[in-house]
């Protein structure tokens, strides 16, 4: 198994290159606009940028957005950091922006992964939560193209109270549209995003292992985003199918937080947690925790973006459990899961507070009474 250190160097680094975009989503983290922001990144920014992300061992990185293709030069950029060593992958909004010219040249830029957003089974779910009818339409016609030139592809889908019943046809589409990984995102109430669309805390729990479950058979991988409990559930679920189990070490993997391996869906072998792991870089060149975590450790104008990452006090405060606070600051499953930072700040405006949307009581607690 291959450990990484996330003191000093994150997994995966997610660029917001802009936030110009198209589409009027419910839930956007951006609030995104229709112009470009004339304070972005440059070309030439982006370039520096991109040589210090390699000297941070070179961890995977997205460009996101926005809507990325709303940016000329993006594919310019993508080819420097794929001629870098990175591995570069895009999240592109479904507008009339995604050609089939477009794909090609991401092809030949060296893209490893296109990631489309569906979040509804049909176009009525969709086009509601993304704000534009026609949606739905142009990301399935989108991913058919992609697989005519035998480009990976993965679906995002965000949990919300639009679609929180739909899982089974979801998982259909997922299935039909022949995708390699089904990144399922939990609502985080923050940009136009509401804490109304959120699922509960019983709800959260009963996705959590509808997911595990419908893992063992399906077709595609899947993970998670803002639901680092889904990792509490697996080792759960896995000690209760075989109590004498020996494939994992589980004390081991609650001390150091490794569940798996690095493979080349983009999974890490220990939890992600904003900051912990994740960097987030704004339009403007803010570094962030995660994009969903709007508290600013720095600007990669003026500071360095590893100074921030190893040794800002905000990113060190999130890479430490014994930070946390109530449930989650005794919990037995603090190293692999930790909660999400940013619901907790989303929800009680501190980011060491305990995760919002979890029912689980840890053993501390239980012995209490």
């Amino acid at each position: 198994m291959i450990k990484k250190d996330y003191d000093q160097n994150p997994f995966i680094v997610i660029w917001e290159v802009t936030r110009a975009c198209e589409l009027k989503c419910l839930h956007c983290r951006a609030e995104a606009q229709y112009r470009r922001h004339p304070n972005e990144l440059s070309f030439t920014e982006g370039k520096k940028l991109i040589d210090e992300i390699e000297t941070m061992d070179r961890p995977m990185l997205v460009f996101s957005g926005g809507d990325p293709l709303m940016r000329g030069d993006v594919f310019e950029l993508a080819s420097y950091a794929v001629s870098r060593g990175i591995r570069v992958s895009m999240t592109p909004s479904a507008t009339p922006n995604v050609t089939k010219e477009a794909m090609i040249t991401g092809q030949s830029a060296g893209l490893s992964r296109w990631a489309f957003s569906i979040d509804g089974p049909d176009e009525q779910i969709h086009d509601y939560f993304r704000g534009t009818e026609g949606s739905f339409k142009l990301t399935v016609d989108a991913i058919r193209t992609l697989h005519e030139l035998n480009m990976p592809v993965q679906i995002n889908t965000v949990i919300s109270s639009f679609n929180v019943n739909e899982l089974e046809r979801m998982a259909a589409l997922v299935s039909e549209l022949k995708c390699v990984l089904w990144s399922v995102f939990f609502l985080v109430p923050t940009g136009r995003g509401e804490e109304k669309h959120m699922i509960s805390p019983a709800e959260h729990e009963r996705v959590l292992h509808w997911l595990f479950n419908h893992s063992k058979t399906a077709e595609y991988d899947i993970k998670t985003t803002a639901a680092q409990h889904y990792r509490r559930v697996v080792i759960q679920q896995k000690k209760r199918a075989d109590a004498s189990e020996k494939a994992i070490d589980y004390q081991d993997t609650l001390k150091t937080g490794m569940i798996g391996a690095v493979d080349g869906l983009g999974r890490a072998p220990k939890g992600v947690n904003d900051g912990n792991g994740f960097v987030f870089i704004s339009h403007t060149g803010d570094i962030y925790p995660s994009g969903l975590l709007p508290v600013k450790g720095g600007n990669v104008r003026d500071d360095g973006l590893a100074e921030v990452y190893r040794h800002s006090p905000l990113f060190q405060a999130l890479r430490d459990p014994s930070n946390y606070k109530g449930k989650c600051g005794v919990c037995e499953y603090r190293y692999v899961c930790g909660g999400s930072r940013s619901r907790a700040y989303a929800l009680t405006g501190d980011y060491l507070e305990s995760e919002p949307a979890c029912v689980y009581i840890p053993e501390a607690y239980r012995a209490r009474s």
